[in-house]
């Protein structure tokens, strides 16, 4: 990942999206050096969103590892160790720096965000502002930052790299507006390329549990007392809480065994099992400032780094998300559904270290069931749609990348691509893996290619933005998972597609339909490969299971076929989960919630049916029948028909 954003020092807007703990802190140095010595950029500024997050910029010997320059920020430019207010003396401090000739200053959000309200735009110029966790950042007329950003981009006078292990936003705001995002150039490094790369970590499990009653009943259940845990209990006003935090982590430790007191040097929380073995347990959730203090800096020690005994389990509420750097995590148990899904990745990141004797971790969301009230049932139907659509996006941004092809009789095999024992065929569309890249080339009869290079960009770059922004869809999650009389199509083509235009309204139709295509590709075959992998009954490695997949299910239907991807329900596979995890009574709960707000055609609706009409009728030289056998030619008849009656009625302006 270093390597390939190094190969990108040069460009003025750099935008680096890789997972947590892939390295980002260290690629940034090197681009910075390179700027500050080579491209007549007068100083470094690096913008991290908590102080403790400025420990990652420390200084680093990079000369012993064959680099030409070593990275050193001075103690008194480490604002993230300074005394003082973001407001206050730390203003001051940054305001001195740019009268200085020292060349790197290392800062939070919130510090730079006053010193540009108070400098001024072009008291930066010539100079890089690297943001650190660029997903805070975002275009609404709150977010500060992402307005500072906009004038300095505006401006054109400074240069700017931007670093994300999540780009996600549980708001769906964007991070940035497409006009500005369009003149960065992107590093983008998978999930899957680092896992694959890892010398021990090589599977990374993600999933749902369902409980019943209180949660501290139900969490041994998903709890592995052997393997080091993350547990992130509830916010206090959220409904899986029971409102009193305290009791909630002594129930929890109550439940692992025997306590035996404080460890004096760390304030860990001793406690002895039942087979015998003493836990240490950090507990970051107790209100007593001194105690939690003393706690989080025995976390932070850096002598106790690689030691895997140092802590068993940590306890955490607000604390130990982002940036938060425990090698040894392998499991992150997270209970209750949290309102983003930057905050979930940020808590896998937490499980994806590699360490050591350590070849699996896992993150669990543990749940809580609905109720008889019909209000809790609204709301927990809601944290099970949330929760699902994060499952399904995390299993496609841990899934190897998608090149799709359309096939045609001029194809041919591309060098440094696996295609299976055949090897290729040219009679079939086929399917390749390259390894190192971690990338599939996966050939698709009647695939539309984009035309524009944004169109472009968006298939090789952005599909798992656009997935996620299609499992988000409320309407589109519960009518997938809940209405037993849907034609996947309508999902598929007319959801998705009403998706794409709103997100890409400056794409051209042949474009917009060139995207949905790929979309639907990666999601479906993602989520057939998965069930492949699952139902085989084997234990096939994270690394191979889902190409093996893949593989198999373009072997079973002969010729993949963009028509054929689209008949697929995309959340079929997450109801089979669902109906695993969740109990029949519970499962029919939620399946009646939805249904009774279920209603007919709307105009809308009809008007997208409608126009997938016109698209059948300049295909198939007839318009779809009402009373055709195929329930989604029936389905656009139906919606044509409805457009018609609503047009006549005066729906449409």
């Amino acid at each position: 990942m270093q390597e390939r954003a190094y190969e990108k020092r040069g460009e003025q807007y750099l935008l680096i999206k890789s997972p947590p703990a892939s390295g980002k802190s260290r690629a940034l140095m090197f681009i910075a050096l390179d700027k500050l010595v080579n491209q007549d950029i007068k100083q470094a500024i690096i913008v991290v969103p908590e102080k403790a997050i400025g420990s990652s910029f420390n200084d680093e010997p990079l000369s012993q590892f064959g680099f030409w320059a070593d990275w050193r920020v001075e103690p008194q430019w480490n604002l993230c160790n300074a005394p003082g207010t973001d407001n206050g003396g730390k203003v001051n401090s940054l305001g001195a720096f740019l009268e200085s000739y020292d060349k790197v200053l290392v800062c939070t959000h919130a510090t730079f965000r006053f010193a540009v309200d108070r400098f001024g735009i072009e008291a930066f110029d010539d100079r890089l502002i690297a943001v650190d966790e660029f997903h805070h950042v975002s275009v609404g007329e709150d977010n500060k930052l992402g307005r500072h950003l906009g004038e300095f981009i505006a401006r054109d006078r400074v240069h700017i790299v931007a670093m994300t292990g999540s780009y996600f936003r549980g708001d769906a705001e964007a991070v940035l507006a497409p006009e500005d995002e369009a003149r960065f150039d992107s590093v983008t490094y998978t999930y899957y390329e680092q896992l694959n790369g890892y010398e021990h970590l090589k599977q990374l499990d993600i999933g749902y549990f369902f409980y019943s009653g209180a949660y501290v009943n139900d969490i041994l259940a998903v709890l592995d007392a052997g393997a080091k845990t993350i547990i992130h209990i509830p916010n206090v006003n959220s409904r899986e809480s029971t409102k009193d935090k305290i009791r909630e982590v002594e129930h929890i430790i109550e439940e692992l065994g025997d306590w035996q007191g404080t460890d004096a040097a760390t304030g860990f929380q001793l406690v002895r099992t039942r087979d015998g073995r003493t836990l240490r347990i950090a507990d970051l959730v107790d209100d007593d400032a001194a105690k939690r203090d003393r706690v989080s800096a025995a976390l932070k020690d850096p002598t106790q780094k690689n030691n895997r005994d140092h802590v068993d389990i940590i306890i955490a509420l607000g604390m130990a998300k982002e940036g938060f750097d425990w090698i040894w995590c392998e499991h992150a148990l997270t209970v209750g559904y949290r309102a983003s899904l930057t905050e979930i990745v940020q808590i896998i990141g937490r499980a994806t270290r590699d360490a050591p004797g350590k070849t699996r971790a896992r993150f669990t969301n543990l749940i809580a069931e609905p109720d008889a009230s019909e209000g809790a049932v609204t709301e927990a139907v809601n944290d099970t749609l949330k929760a699902i659509a994060a499952s399904l996006l995390m299993e496609q941004v841990l899934a190897p990348r998608f090149e799709f092809k359309p096939k045609n009789p001029a194809n041919a095999a591309t060098p440094g691509f696996d295609y299976g024992a055949g090897g290729y065929d040219a009679d079939k569309c086929n399917v390749g893996f390259h390894e190192e890249r971690g990338v599939f080339q996966i050939e698709i009869k009647g695939l539309a290619e984009p035309k524009s290079p944004e169109a472009a960009r968006i298939c090789h770059e952005d599909l798992n933005e656009v997935i996620a922004t299609f499992v988000q869809d409320k309407p589109s999650l519960e009518r997938g998972l809940f209405d037993e009389e849907l034609v996947p199509e309508e999902l598929t083509q007319v959801r998705l597609g009403k998706i794409i235009k709103d997100k890409y309204p400056e794409l051209g139709d042949e474009d917009q339909e060139a995207v949905r295509q790929h979309a639907i590709a990666a999601l479906n075959l993602t989520q057939q490969a998965a069930r492949i992998a699952i139902g085989d009954g084997n234990e096939p490695s994270a690394n191979t299971a889902l190409i093996d997949g893949v593989r198999k299910f373009a072997m079973d239907v002969r010729q993949l076929d963009i028509d054929l991807i689209g008949r697929i329900n995309p959340f079929g596979e997450a109801y089979a989960i669902l109906a695993k995890t969740m109990s029949e009574e519970s499962l029919k709960q939620v399946a009646a919630a939805i249904a009774a707000k279920r209603t007919s055609l709307s105009p809308q609706e009809a008007l997208e049916l409608a126009d997938r009409a016109r698209r059948f009728i300049r295909e198939r030289g007839r318009p779809p029948s009402v009373t055709s056998a195929d329930a989604w030619e029936k389905r656009m008849a139906e919606g044509a028909a409805a457009f018609m009656r609503f047009r006549k009625e005066g729906r449409y302006e």
